[in-house]
């Protein structure tokens, strides 16, 4: 998450329809009205509306598809992690401000990526969120097999976008800036079939019901209680932020303890960490909002205690970074941290550093910049997301979904606009797609 003072002023609106599941031909002609109608008071706002041009390429655009959400899984013959030495490719998941939607990409080697479906959402936030958007997703392989997928439940142009009047779902004095009430847990044996579940934190746990946000969350596996453990950001009403773990079901949809601290700095606010077991010993790399900014690393024994601050900056960027994950590149020692640069010009970029101590982080740049290894092959400005490793064969699986997708009835549609502050002049770019 990005501090108030730092964020970007364009925005984009997802139109929100009664189901998008299994859109038919009602829901198509509804989207299409809407659509005449965004661009009708966007004109009479002093946006400039899409040209006829720029509506016949988006026209002309492949048809679009997303992953399936399903409310029930069905069962592999097969559920175990496969062996180490068959994770030879990667996949990272990230979203975008501009749709607040999910995104997709593999890799064969760790260095060069492809978005699975041509930079289009593989989940649109509609779909998923209560604020009908979503940030911060992040990918978890559990010792099932399974997949865990976790993510924040809010959109931060919500009132830009039409979605709601207020800048927030409660007021910024009272909860502060970025307020939300909801994670997404979402779960898949295939990574082709979702099931989906909102979890309320503070209408769930009486304890923390004076919660002003629920940011960021990550899963991993807590050996000890044998549970998948669920840590996020959080903050009582409009104080300063810190993490907290809970402990997920079997099933992913639902927390079943309440929230207990995993790490606080008295004074600061301490968002967005990663959990990384290095042999006996459990590295969480976060953000601190302290001078200089951003990255720390705090070190522990144990996997949700006794975390110990360290003062030291983790990452070489001198400007804003956010979002660390940190995955290993397989059969090496070899890992690498990543972070969202949401402070580079003018968007944000990915940055990248690797270590074989969790020591020493040696700069490798930034996706797509001179002299970086780290490269994209079809699109641009991911923001905060995570890295994990699959099979060459599951790479493929998805890949071929959406390689082979077939023409039937289904819509995205979004509006986005961008500008400057006080600027007259804006553009409006309408997006009508069938997939």
């Amino acid at each position: 998450m990005q501090p108030e003072k730092t964020r970007k002023t364009h925005a984009s609106t997802h139109v929100a329809l009664p189901s998008l599941r299994h859109p038919g031909e009602r829901q198509v002609k509804h989207l299409k009205t809407t659509l005449a109608c965004a661009a009708i008071l966007l004109s009479v706002s002093g946006f400039q509306a899409a040209t006829a041009q720029e509506i016949a390429s988006v026209k002309a655009s492949p048809p679009q598809k997303l992953l399936k959400l399903v409310d029930r899984l069905t069962l592999p013959t097969k559920r175990a992690m496969p062996k180490p030495s068959a994770l030879s490719a990667y996949l990272f998941v990230y979203f975008k401000d501009e749709t607040h939607s999910i995104y997709f990409a593999t890799s064969k080697d760790g260095y060069t990526f492809t978005d699975v479906n041509n930079g289009e959402p593989i989940f649109l936030g509609a779909q998923l969120a209560e604020q009908k958007g979503v940030r911060d997703p992040h990918l978890f392989r559990g010792p099932d097999g399974a997949f865990y997928m976790a993510m924040t439940d809010l959109h931060i142009f919500a009132r830009e976008a039409g979605l709601r009047a207020t800048e927030w779902e409660r007021p910024q004095a009272d909860y502060g800036w970025g307020n939300n009430k909801n994670l997404i847990l979402m779960k898949s044996y295939d990574l082709n079939h979702w099931t989906h579940a909102r979890v309320p934190i503070g209408d769930v746990f009486d304890e923390v019901k004076d919660l002003g946000a629920v940011w960021a969350p990550e899963t991993t596996y807590d050996p000890v209680q044998k549970k998948l453990m669920v840590y996020f950001t959080t903050r009582v009403k409009n104080t300063s932020n810190y993490m907290v773990y809970s402990y997920a079901n079997d099933a992913f949809t639902k927390l079943e303890t309440a929230p207990k601290p995993l790490l606080t700095v008295p004074g600061k606010s301490a968002i967005d960490g990663d959990i990384t077991k290095v042999g006996n010993k459990f590295h969480l790399i976060y953000v601190l909002h302290d001078k200089p900014g951003y990255l720390r690393q705090a070190v522990s024994d144990k996997i949700n205690e006794g975390y110990v601050f360290d003062p030291k900056k983790v990452d070489p960027e001198t400007v804003a970074t956010e979002a660390p994950n940190v995955w290993r590149r397989q059969g090496t020692g070899t890992y690498v941290l990543m972070y969202d640069v949401f402070g580079a010009k003018p968007k944000n970029n990915m940055g990248f550093s690797e270590t074989t101590d969790f020591i020493h982080f040696r700069n490798i740049g930034r996706f797509n910049e001179p002299g970086s290894p780290m490269k994209t092959t079809n699109f641009a400005n991911p923001k905060h997301g995570a890295v994990i490793a699959i099979t060459p064969q599951e790479a493929k699986h998805l890949q071929d979904y959406f390689a082979t997708s077939a023409k039937k009835p289904g819509i995205s549609a979004r509006v986005m606009w961008t500008g400057r502050r006080g600027a007259r002049q804006h553009r409006v770019r309408l997006t009508e797609a069938l997939r």
